[in-house]
């Protein structure tokens, strides 16, 4: 029996529309493609060290419109509480604890640079690499960053308090009466040293001009811009054009700058016409060297600084902008910088070391696209653990030295461990662990899974 005639002629035409659009509405997303990434690294930067985290005296509008336009992370982790561990976990994935001496050297050619590299980006360096030491010959490392998958590298070995002048020891006083180049610390194009020592006061400066540079020049390439800044490191310094000018004082005169420097970038993006194909990524190596004064940012609402394993320590800034995929928001979901591994290879295609001791990068490409959960539940910090909302520490100390003298300062040993509800108790103050011994024998648990995992 043949079907009646519809009496409504345009009720196909309808149906058949309902059925496309249900169609592509069920369809996947076609996957985007690979962006250029500009990943800005500061040295010491705190959680509370910019205005979108609360900071009232350092002006930060371009980090703030960063921060505006894409998510803003309130529990991202350094790898470390020091630059060399956290500069382990994010060039390799793999959390620093289970990195031996070496290791990183003999598999240079799987970290971050060169992971890109073989998807076809052109890689940059600007500023401090320190996953070398301090060699007698910095130029000829196995670790220089050319021989790590970058094609262009302008910066120094390391942190720029080191060396110290002879007989001296990096401490306060020396901090506050030193001069722009009291600290013999080389600036190294490729594997020619073009100033020695150089002048701090530009180092700012001088980086965001080679970042500008990079992206007009490579605006037609595929490429890894990692803007790895020696400030706010102390001693700290700022170009003749920011000293003086902040509420914040002298430290709050490098965060403008570096805030200024991010307004650079951020223009020649949007003048080379990538702004739309480049992700973003700004965050700090580990959290502020408050202990010395006018050199050192705040953590904010958080207890420690750096070199502890008290949030204040590890917990930074984290911010990820992409416009017209990251979607922007807060981001109250825990994640790591040597997440990022995972993360870069994941929207560049490329493939990741799972094999190496230690790799716990996480994939967050589906926090920033799609708003998922973050696939991180868990964070080791070395003495301390989280799980959650809850963390317990073993030991504790306030800060890793005296400013002075730069001994080490006592270490507090805690049996039980101290345990905290981070969700109610940022500030790690109120020690609930007598009325939840089941949670903290849960935690001392799983870290002590951790420390027997490769």
């Amino acid at each position: 029996m043949a079907a009646p005639r519809s009496s409504h002629p345009n009720l196909i035409l309808l149906v058949a529309l309902a059925c496309a659009i249900s169609l592509l509405a069920s369809a996947p997303l076609p996957a985007a493609e690979p962006p250029n990434i500009v990943l800005i690294f500061v040295d010491d930067m705190g959680y509370g060290d910019l205005a979108c985290y609360g900071n009232k005296k350092i002006k930060t509008p371009n980090l703030d419109r960063l921060a505006a336009e894409g998510q803003r992370w309130t529990s991202f982790y350094s790898s470390g509480a020091t630059c060399v561990p956290s500069r382990t976990g994010l060039m390799s994935g793999r959390h620093p604890s289970k990195v031996k001496r070496g290791q990183l050297a003999e598999s240079r050619k799987e970290l971050m640079a060169a992971m890109l590299k073989g998807c076809g980006y052109t890689n940059a360096i600007l500023g401090k690499w320190h996953l070398a030491g301090y060699p007698k010959d910095f130029t000829k490392s196995p670790m220089h960053p050319l021989e790590c998958g970058f094609d262009y590298h302008f910066g120094t070995p390391g942190s720029n308090d080191v060396p110290a002048p002879k007989g001296t020891v990096q401490n306060r006083v020396l901090f506050d009466r030193c001069e722009k180049t009291t600290f013999q610390v080389p600036l190294i194009r490729g594997r020619e040293v073009v100033e020695f020592p150089v002048n701090q006061e530009l180092f700012t400066q001088r980086y965001t001009a080679e970042a500008v540079k990079w992206i007009r020049e490579k605006k037609d390439q595929r490429f890894f811009l990692y803007l790895a800044h020696n400030m706010p490191h102390a001693p700290v310094f700022a170009s003749p054009k920011f000293q003086d000018q902040s509420d914040g004082g002298r430290y709050g005169d490098v965060i403008e700058e570096i805030d200024w420097s991010v307004g650079q970038v951020m223009a020649a993006l949007k003048e080379s016409g990538i702004d739309e194909q480049t992700l973003v990524v700004f965050t700090s190596d580990n959290g502020p060297w408050s202990m010395f004064g006018p050199h050192g940012g705040t953590a904010g609402p958080l207890r420690g600084e750096k070199g502890t394993s008290w949030e204040g320590g590890f917990r930074v800034p984290g911010i990820f902008r992409w416009p017209g995929k990251i979607k922007p928001g807060v981001v109250d979901a825990l994640a790591a910088n040597l997440d990022l591994y995972a993360t870069f290879a994941s929207l560049a295609k490329g493939s990741e070391p799972k094999e190496k001791p230690g790799y716990i990068s996480k994939d967050l490409s589906g926090v920033l696209l799609r708003n998922e959960a973050s696939p991180r539940m868990t964070w080791f910090y070395g003495a301390a653990y989280r799980s959650g909302n809850y963390k317990i520490h073993l030991t504790t100390k306030e800060r890793s030295s005296n400013p002075d003298t730069r001994k080490r300062e006592p270490v507090a040993r805690h049996d039980p461990p101290l345990l905290f509800d981070l969700s109610k108790d940022i500030g790690e103050r109120t020690n609930i662990a007598a009325d939840h011994p089941e949670i903290v024998a849960c935690l001392v648990a799983e870290m002590a899974e951790f420390r027997k995992s490769n």
